[in-house]
């Protein structure tokens, strides 16, 4: 893993951070974007020389991000492997009642991530390698009232993941999708826990080996691949009257 460059976005998210540990104690150069600049400059100080550049900004900011991109290749000094971690799960009674707050939810987790995997790919593709990781959420499979703006969302970025990896097929670039179930992170912080809740760390660490092994899709934790398997499989008039899958 020794000097392979890795940009991180959305790098002070707990599970982006576990990431960010777990490069740096293999050797590698990281180059992390993160919204949260006090938090930032706490894992950038903790992390050391691993650490080539970084920089704290409003990742909605679309018009910014392709620059954003290009100072992190430039300052690493190419690029191996970008992840993309950040999002934002909101609310959805107030995504129901305010479209600013849809329209918000939306672009975080939908347009802000392809604004950024644009520049990435489009790289990668021009030097003929690389690897992009990108979290989508296992909300993206079906529509639940209880999530679906967010669900909405992260199923749109996982079709155009699907999509960028048809088109990288004859290349060497490895597009991976990460469907994250629920973690116990301070994003679910309010939400009830049950045991097919992940743990940061394992999921930090199945990320890492995911994109090593050059895998196209996986669930993490695991068990989620079985779980949505069978939610993609219901029939709409079973899933709606299962209250613990379709209420809210």
């Amino acid at each position: 893993m020794s000097e392979v460059r890795i940009l991180i976005v959305g790098a002070t998210s707990a599970v982006a951070t576990e990431v960010a540990r777990l490069y740096a104690t293999g050797g590698a150069k990281l180059y992390l974007l993160a919204r949260n600049e006090t938090r930032l400059s706490e894992l950038v100080e903790e992390l050391g020389p691993s650490v080539v550049g970084s920089e704290a900004g409003d990742l909605n900011e679309l018009d910014s991000n392709s620059d954003r991109v290009s100072r992190a290749i430039d300052s690493l000094g190419g690029l191996d492997i970008a992840l993309i971690a950040h999002g934002l799960l909101g609310d959805q009674i107030r995504s129901e009642n305010e479209f600013e707050h849809a329209q918000e939810i939306l672009t975080t987790n939908l347009t802000s991530a392809i604004s950024l995997i644009i520049p990435i790919a489009n790289h990668m593709e021009r030097q003929g390698r690389g690897h992009v990781g990108v979290i989508t959420s296992v909300a993206g499979e079906r529509g639940r009232p209880r999530n679906y703006t967010y669900g909405a969302a992260k199923g749109g970025l996982s079709r155009y993941l699907q999509g960028l990896r048809s088109r990288m097929y004859s290349s060497d670039v490895h597009v991976l999708n990460i469907k994250l179930g629920p973690t116990d992170t301070p994003m679910s912080a309010g939400h009830d826990k049950h045991a097919l809740f992940g743990e940061k760390r394992a999921v930090a660490r199945g990320i890492v080996r995911a994109l090593a092994g050059r895998k196209h899709v996986v669930y993490l934790p695991s068990v989620w691949a079985a779980v949505m398997a069978i939610v993609r499989a219901l029939p709409e008039f079973i899933f709606q009257r299962f209250g613990f899958l379709a209420g809210r």
